[in-house]
């Protein structure tokens, strides 16, 4: 059993013991968030550099000195927009050992894959499509606006290893307990496979919760329970999806949100079945703006 570091335990005297634990395995690897609380986290853009890094918050302020969890950095390609993501907020290059995966956008912007460095789950590989350091994990996508109305942005995200069943009563997600170093240039796998649950199993679909129009105002809200101070177009929350619910009906649980408190300062909170990896990396996708999503 997973045991408490005191030093952390002192830093962060207000959380609960339950909460002190799940903060110190996360600082250990990405395991999906806790289901009964989300976890407060903000990021910090530096545009100069095109990087951002992602803080879990150790207070109840918005931002404050919060503790490193991941970096990102943009990189312009001739067809698409690539953000890669590393654990060392000094060295986000493709070659790094410290590369944990990447975020992927289409030409126009309005589609995105997230890669996991390793497969996003204990077991072997399932296939051998994927080399080494490039495992699908999340499918984003955004509604063309054709119409260039300021409206809200439509999207949602096809969670491709968590299963439906994860949200179900009794229900787990696929988890890493830490990120192994990898080889970016090997592409070695496991072909003893067995086929699992997941890939069989419908995927989780999370979608944006729909604002509500406030006619004082003039303009389209959502509650983001103080967590967000500025409006943005890139400001979102993730719910997920519930086919079977009526069309007027909406799940309330909010599984990730994202908002703006800043110039270059947003908050993300998330929760489980989301990991803080896969969350940073559905954020991300929201600062890659481009006219036919604005």
């Amino acid at each position: 059993m997973a045991t408490l570091n005191p030093s952390l335990s002192l830093s962060l005297a207000p959380w609960s013991p339950s909460m002190l634990l799940f903060i110190q395995l996360l600082l250990n690897g990405s395991p999906p968030g806790p289901r009964d609380a989300p976890i407060k986290c903000f990021i910090r853009r530096h545009r100069a550099t095109q990087t951002y890094f992602l803080y879990i918050g150790l207070t109840d302020a918005l931002a404050d000195t919060g503790k490193f969890l991941f970096a990102a950095r943009k990189y312009h390609r001739p067809t698409c927009t690539e953000y890669l993501i590393s654990l060392d907020k000094t060295d986000m290059s493709k070659g790094s050992q410290t590369c944990v995966g990447k975020l992927r956008s289409n030409f126009l912007r309005t589609k995105f894959t997230v890669y996991d460095a390793h497969p996003p789950h204990a077991g072997p590989v399932v296939s051998k499509r994927w080399p080494a350091g490039d495992y699908p994990v999340i499918q984003i996508n955004y509604e063309v606006n054709v119409l260039g109305s300021r409206g809200p942005r439509r999207m949602n995200c096809i969670m491709e290893s968590i299963p439906v069943s994860a949200i179900e009563q009794g229900g787990t997600a696929p988890t890493q307990t830490a990120f192994p170093f990898f080889n970016p240039k090997s592409s070695r796998m496991d072909s003893s496979i067995t086929p699992l649950s997941s890939q069989v199993e419908s995927k989780l679909v999370l979608k944006n919760k729909s604002p509500r129009w406030h006619e004082h105002l003039r303009c389209w809200c959502l509650n983001f329970h103080g967590r967000v101070t500025v409006a943005s177009v890139k400001n979102f929350q993730l719910v997920a999806s519930d086919e079977s619910a009526p069309a007027n009906e909406e799940n309330d649980d909010t599984t990730l949100q994202f908002g703006k408190i800043g110039k270059d300062l947003f908050t993300l909170d998330y929760r489980y079945p989301v990991s803080a990896f896969q969350a940073f990396a559905i954020c991300l996708s929201s600062f890659d703006t481009k006219l036919a999503r604005e």
